[in-house]
């Protein structure tokens, strides 16, 4: 019998250690979330918000899904040799102690082939993932855009590839 009591305690130990270390989902906060609406027959829109880290480490966020759209991707705009381009990304580090805007023009969640249109005041769950393999779900607002949610600087879009 005296044998199995430091088993049982590293056991005990064992389960309890999730508590002592908080995941990558927990250092993180999400501010502003938002969804823009997506015109009349669009199946494509993005989700913008800042996170903001209050851990002594970066953190990478890794995915992001949905069940509102078929697909959910990381992206960044890039200036490609003068011309806008959106891509994938892999990751985006929130830095310690920092934080990170996804925003028009920059980083954002792209919801990709949508389900069905949303609409000013509706709300879509967005799963955020980190590179621990913790995650959050956060109820996003949909919001029709307004001025103040656009790029600032040339607002020309012809030249844009997607």
């Amino acid at each position: 019998m005296k044998h199995s009591l430091p088993l049982v305690l590293l056991a005990l130990i064992g389960c309890a250690a999730p508590a002592w270390s908080a995941g990558m989902a927990d250092q993180v906060s999400v501010i502003d979330p938002h969804v823009r609406q997506a015109p009349p027959g669009a199946k494509v829109t993005g989700a913008y918000m800042t996170l903001r880290n209050a851990g002594d480490r970066a953190v990478p966020l890794v995915t992001a899904g949905s069940v509102a759209a078929h697909i959910t991707e990381l992206h960044n705009h890039i200036n490609d040799g003068g011309v806008m381009r959106m891509r994938q990304v892999k990751e985006i580090v929130v830095p310690a102690k920092g934080e990170v805007m996804l925003k028009p023009g920059s980083y954002h969640v792209m919801l990709i082939d949508m389900k069905a249109p949303l609409k000013d005041g509706d709300t879509v769950a967005i799963t955020l993932g980190f590179a621990d393999g913790s995650s959050k779900t956060i109820d996003v607002p949909v919001k029709r855009p307004t001025a103040a949610m656009l790029p600032k600087g040339d607002m020309d879009h012809s030249k844009m590839k997607h």
